[in-house]
């Protein structure tokens, strides 16, 4: 089968490349002249564990593409997919859609014999009835059906989340559209995977509520966190204790300094908005956005609780971890941008290490030294904060790092260690919901 894939950035990049690889023939479009220069020599945008191998061997075997001119791509497709950033409007916090609206007028004047056209960006509800009206309107002769298919990738694990999924979304009721859904989807009834066939409107939303509903649980355990340390009571053992509860499940209970990434802080607005635009107000994601928020600018108070300091100033701040959350470069809405500054208010220099994050963190992130390794991210801080969980970071050598600090006070966001070691290591030591 035949497929255009318009837009190369997270979804569609890895989207494209996993198609490619079920056999499907895939041009991925973008109107970037840099990114497909790039792509085109082999150069991938973004790190994701695997994708640079698969697609180097999907363009070897020719079935994946890259151009900036996609009409005749379109015009061949089988199956168009838009693949386009829906990042938050500044001003209102609704979806800016002028990516997809855009998309959708391009395919409308390309489209030849009948094509299934695939909202894979996230969009709100009833996105998909004005893709198909800006389609008609461009087009009235086009034979078309506009589809819903949300995405549910985890950034770092990606490749396995497209190719071993726990459900494809399909949204809509023309038999011809599921049709084509089916085919392009049919390398995964191997794995048995269930295929949910929806109205559009359905699909749209259940995408959003996925990821405001893990954003609430995320939200909910940090809660209980912060109760925890008043109590003097386990947070880990209680994500274990209510986690084996198979009604709730033990993912998405790990306290930290609270969520961000490319997905939860914008779809969770954009549901808030939504649910309002309808009349239909959704107060428990409303709370959480609010909570979340809160808890991030909360976290530099804590840091400098553990150190026994309201004023940081001449004390030196050694960060491991930048990115929203490990294997991935993504820094959009991580932690790290609002703790950061917040430190840098009460007067610390910050010193960090990331394995990937570094270049992006250092258009977004000011006066920072940022450092080649852990441990000279250790060395002659007064305080060594992680806030990313890196497997390399699980497993530092603790007398090399005594050593290293000017002062042995480890405040762990993400609980890699236990109380217990670091005290016998001699750290000044605080963590997340372990009182």
């Amino acid at each position: 089968m035949r497929v255009a894939m318009i837009g190369t950035g997270y979804v569609g990049l890895v989207s494209g490349a996993c198609f490619a690889d079920f056999g499907h023939v895939v041009t991925c479009i973008d109107k970037d002249p840099s990114k497909i220069e790039r792509l085109e020599r082999g150069e991938i945008p973004i790190f994701e564990p695997g994708l640079d191998d698969l697609v180097a061997r999907n363009v070897r075997e020719g079935r994946l593409f890259f151009t900036l001119d996609g009409a005749q791509a379109i015009r061949e497709a089988e199956a168009v997919f838009i693949a386009v950033g829906t990042p938050t409007r500044r001003g209102d916090g609704h979806a800016d859609l002028s990516y997809v609206y855009a998309a959708a007028e391009e395919i409308a004047g390309l489209i030849d014999g009948f094509t299934v056209v695939v909202t894979k960006s996230t969009v709100p509800v009833g996105t998909g009835d004005e893709v198909e009206a800006i389609i008609r309107k461009t087009n009235p002769n086009a034979q078309f059906a506009v589809v819903s298919n949300p995405e549910f990738l985890r950034e770092g694990a990606a490749i396995e989340d497209f190719k071993r999924p726990d459900r494809v979304v399909v949204g809509t009721e023309d038999e011809r559209g599921q049709a084509v859904m089916r085919d392009l989807y049919r390398p995964l009834s191997l794995n048995e995977t269930p295929i949910v066939f929806t109205g559009r409107r359905t699909s749209e939303l259940i995408k959003y509520a996925a990821n405001a509903f893990l954003a609430m649980k995320i939200t909910f355990i940090n809660e209980m966190a912060d109760l925890c340390e008043k109590v003097g009571a386990d947070v880990q053992q209680v994500a274990k204790g209510i986690g084996l509860d198979k009604r709730i499940g033990a993912k998405f209970l790990n306290a930290g300094p609270g969520y961000g990434g490319s997905c939860f802080p914008k779809d969770t607005i954009a549901l808030v908005k939504t649910a309002q635009d309808f009349g239909a107000p959704t107060r428990l994601i409303e709370t959480t956005v609010q909570i979340n928020d809160d808890r991030k600018k909360a976290m530099a108070g804590k840091i400098a609780r553990a150190m026994q300091l309201d004023d940081l100033t001449g004390r030196t701040i050694g960060v491991l971890g930048l990115t929203f959350k490990p294997n991935t470069d993504d820094m959009r809405d991580a932690p790290s941008l609002d703790i950061i500054p917040a430190l840098q208010a009460l007067g610390a220099k910050v010193q960090a290490f990331d394995p990937e994050g570094a270049k992006e963190a250092s258009h977004l992130l000011k006066d920072i030294d940022f450092k080649s390794g852990a441990y000279d991210a250790a060395e002659g801080a007064d305080a060594l904060v992680i806030l990313t969980e890196w497997d390399q970071f699980r497993a530092l050598d603790l007398d090399r790092l005594k050593l290293l600090m000017r002062s042995p006070t480890v405040v762990d966001l993400r609980n890699v260690y236990k109380p217990a070691e670091m005290v016998r290591h001699g750290f000044t030591y605080a963590s997340i919901g372990r009182g």
